[in-house]
């Protein structure tokens, strides 16, 4: 399964004839100019021009990025790259002069856009001359690297996209290692750049009064660094002892399929057996680690390709659910502008993402989509961001995101775990509901993809907090990401590793600089979210039962909170939603709870731990 998937931060610049090289200015220097003072006038003055000039910028740049990621060339990846130096001068310079207003009182709608302006730079380069476009090099390096690489299977050069496909079925365990194996081997050579990145990212975050860039992505949630790890410590805790359970019944059933040689019992599971490239969502091993009496009760991939579903009419389906719940239709731009199949001509970033071109109405998906469960519930999940994006169009140019990192990703998956069998038996997908006798297989099957992946969601940016800190040296990379993989997740690699491996940088959101500690809050989230929808929506029963689906009140509640963007804090929002300001897992125990009190019974007697 391909998602958590990113949602494409903007660029904010201009390439070209941009207004200010018309008239003979760099991008950077045609940004409105902090003016001298610095009382609250002065700041909204400066705000005011800021906004002004970014919302410009950020239509140009966005379908430079647009195209780049649609047609990966070297004239694409030259223009990127200038569009990227240019995004992080412009952003640092804007964050350099909202400093000067840090000491001063100020409303708090002028505050927090002052912070969100000094945090919009998602990797800040140090001012001295030249270093934007060199960190813009790289970083275009590392992407492109990701997007372009192809592994020979069988006489067949294949790409990321292909090799998913592949370990999402295969089971041989020799075969698993090798595809395993070769996919990081293409990624190795990105080590150099990300030492590279990370020395450049750390100068321009000290210049901005941040300890390192990792406490600079933190401080976006409007907590203390220190206080929001400790936060996601918590909620980790909340959580752990489901995963704990899971991990031990999953590697009992692989053990009877693969023997003591492969599974020992009493190690970490090799991370190449559990259905991903990256060991971060289980499900596709269902049939091997399910109970013998639990046969997985809906064969969503068979009834999509009975159905006759194709990517299109995924995609309408997804709209439709929204639709339910008296949200607008998409525009006509939607159909005409995403990409929705990997094309057959050209190297694409198939990487599913959702955009919005223009602060407005031009939103897209780009996503390589398949037939199958996965992308159905990616697809959801996907435009869960656009029609986010479209809520908060109205909003203060500032205040347009989700309310923290968390909140994007969360609302599309919100949306996906209503894909029930009521659901699917309403849109025409199954004749039939199982009754509740089967609910032990459905749960099962969901806890694989999503209690699996929490601990893969905290820990990688984990890593990369130890190694923006200088806790982690580059000869400590490839070590220090297997002590966490190990640590949090059980897993250990099936071949040899050392030193000079850079198997993080397998993963895009690596080589993207994508801040992933965003995707383990939404699994918090979405059922935080769900089950306050549900309330809305009058259900009455178990909560993993529940569909939103044509709940206009829930529909309602859920847009009053999506229409304020980011323009109120996150735990103010979260309470107006939820009745409570701090996330919280136990809506995630209350989901699972049949299947936990399942695990234990099954584990009883199991050697559990690693």
């Amino acid at each position: 399964m391909k998602f958590p998937h990113a949602l494409i931060p903007p660029l904010f610049l201009l390439v070209a004839c941009s207004p200010g090289e018309e008239t003979g200015q760099s991008a950077a220097q045609a940004v409105t100019a902090a003016p001298a003072g610095a009382g609250p006038g002065e700041a909204r003055e400066f705000i005011a021009g800021v906004e002004r000039d970014l919302e410009e910028f950020e239509t140009y740049s966005n379908h430079v990025s647009w195209v780049r990621a649609n047609f990966i060339t070297y004239d694409t990846d030259w223009l990127y790259t200038r569009v990227d130096a240019e995004e992080t001068r412009l952003a640092v310079d804007n964050a350099q002069q909202a400093r000067q207003f840090e000491s001063g009182a100020l409303p708090e709608d002028l505050h927090r856009k002052l912070n969100f302006l000094k945090l919009k730079v998602n990797l800040p380069a140090p001012a001295r001359e030249g270093a934007a476009a060199e960190l813009a090099e790289v970083n275009t390096r590392m992407v492109s690297r990701f997007a372009t690489s192809r592994v020979d299977v069988d006489g067949e050069q294949l790409a990321i996209n292909d090799l998913e496909e592949r370990v999402r079925v295969e089971q041989d365990p020799a075969v698993l290692a090798q595809l395993w194996s070769d996919w990081r081997a293409q990624t190795r050579p990105m080590r150099e750049d990300y030492v590279q990145m990370v020395e450049l990212a750390n100068a321009g975050a000290r210049e901005l009064g941040y300890d390192d860039a990792g406490a600079m992505w933190r401080s976006r949630y409007e907590l203390a660094p220190d206080a929001f790890a400790a936060e996601t410590d918590r909620l980790w805790s909340q959580v752990k002892p489901l995963y704990e359970q899971l991990h031990c019944h999953v590697r009992a059933r692989l053990n009877e399929v693969y023997g003591d040689e492969v599974v020992p019992l009493d190690q970490p599971i090799r991370a190449d057996l559990l259905g991903n490239m990256w060991a971060q969502e289980w499900g596709n091993i269902y049939s091997r680690v399910a109970p013998a009496d639990q046969p997985l009760a809906v064969d969503l991939d068979k009834a999509l390709v009975e159905k006759g579903y194709t990517p299109l009419k995924m995609m309408q389906a997804g709209e439709a659910f929204f639709s339910s719940l008296g949200f607008e239709p998409l525009p006509q731009t939607f159909w005409e502008r995403s990409l929705f199949t990997q094309p057959r001509d050209r190297d694409v970033v198939c990487h599913a993402s959702a955009w919005n071109l223009d602060g407005r109405d031009d939103i897209r998906i780009k996503m390589c989509t398949r037939v199958t469960s996965d992308d159905f519930t990616t697809v959801h999940h996907e435009l869960g961001h656009n029609y986010y994006q479209r809520a908060y169009k109205d909003q203060d140019f500032l205040f347009r995101g989700g309310a923290n990192g968390g909140f994007h990703e969360a609302i599309g998956d919100l949306v996906a775990l209503s894909i029930t069998p009521e659901y699917l038996q309403r849109i025409g997908l199954i004749d039939t509901v199982p009754d509740a006798s089967a609910d032990l297989g459905l749960l099962l099957r969901q806890a694989l993809d999503k209690i699996a992946f929490l601990p893969f969601g905290l820990l990688m940016d984990k890593w990369r907090w130890q190694v923006f800190s200088g806790e982690v040296s580059p000869q400590e990379y490839n070590d220090a990401w297997w002590a966490l993989r190990e640590q949090y997740q059980g897993l250990r690699p099936p071949v040899a590793r050392d030193a000079a491996d850079f198997d993080p940088g397998s993963k895009y959101h690596i080589g993207g600089n994508v801040s992933y500690t965003r995707y383990f809050i939404a699994r918090i989230l979405q059922f935080q979210f769900h089950r306050a929808a549900c309330e809305a929506a009058g259900w009455q029963g178990p909560l993993h039962r529940c569909s939103i689906y044509g709940s206009e009140a829930a529909g309602a509640k859920l847009r009053a909170m999506l229409e304020q963007g980011r323009a109120r804090p996150w735990p103010e929002l979260l309470e107006g939603f939820t009745g409570s300001r701090e996330m919280d897992g136990s809506a995630i125990i209350e989901y699972f709870a049949p299947l936990s009190a399942w695990l234990e019974e099954q584990n009883a007697g199991r050697q559990c731990g690693w």
